[in-house]
């Protein structure tokens, strides 16, 4: 019998590789598996690569991971916001690797890993420094219908750590709104897929239609119930 779901978070996270490009799901503060992340500094791996939409807010979360010295590299779009503190002292002091993708092609970068896309070509970053590698060398252009584009390489994870709303014992996941975001096409893009999901669903509880993450892309879920917030709400 099929059944994803495991006791805890430690259980999902604990064959994580030092080294491993983890991908985590989030824009801003939606959609971000808070628990997850927390679970992975418990875990010990290091030597990180981090892909998110952003570096890290305050000192939670991505954050955490970052000031204690877990993470190598960051593939992010937003790198920098009034909270970010953590990663801007530390990639200040060299103590960080960062790759800045526009946040389109970093969504298909994603995308592309997922798709077995070898890779694609984008007019976004012609005649920037984003047109460039990491070692400095320009990436290869092409001129295709009188508009220059840049090659761009696919985003691999051997982790993917993502938020859904509902999942079933099959790891069928279905999201809340923007907390969507980057989930489905990480949870295809990695090797290993966990997923934290608010509410258990029986298998068929789900109507096949409304599946955005379908079973096959989830390795572990994990079932954290919501809790009130101080405020009176409810954490999404």
């Amino acid at each position: 019998m099929i059944n994803k779901f495991v006791d805890s978070v430690a259980q999902a996270l604990a064959d994580t590789p030092d080294g491993a490009t983890v991908l985590i799901g989030g824009f801003g503060t939606a959609g971000i598996p808070d628990e997850l992340i927390e679970g992975l500094l418990a875990q010990g791996a290091k030597d990180l690569t981090l892909v998110n939409n952003n570096a890290g807010n305050g000192d939670q979360g991505l954050a955490a991971l970052l000031k204690a010295g877990r993470v190598r590299k960051v593939l992010c779009s937003f790198p920098r916001q009034t909270d970010s503190h953590v990663f801007d002292g530390l990639y200040r002091s060299g103590q960080v690797e960062l790759e800045l993708v526009p946040q389109g092609n970093l969504a298909e970068r994603i995308r592309a890993a997922g798709a077995g896309i070898g890779g694609f070509f984008s007019p976004t970053g012609y005649g920037t420094d984003l047109a460039k590698n990491a070692d400095g060398s320009m990436k290869e252009t092409r001129e295709i219908n009188g508009r220059m584009y840049v090659y761009e390489t696919p985003i691999h994870g051997d982790l993917a750590l993502i938020r859904a709303e509902r999942g079933d014992r099959w790891g069928n996941l279905t999201f809340r709104k923007s907390a969507r975001n980057f989930g489905p096409v990480m949870a295809m893009a990695a090797r290993k897929t966990v997923a934290s999901v608010f509410e258990k669903a029986e298998l068929g509880g789900i109507d096949p239609e409304t599946v955005i993450t379908p079973g096959i892309f989830v390795h572990a879920v994990v079932h954290i119930p919501r809790v009130a917030t101080q405020a009176g709400g409810l954490k999404a």
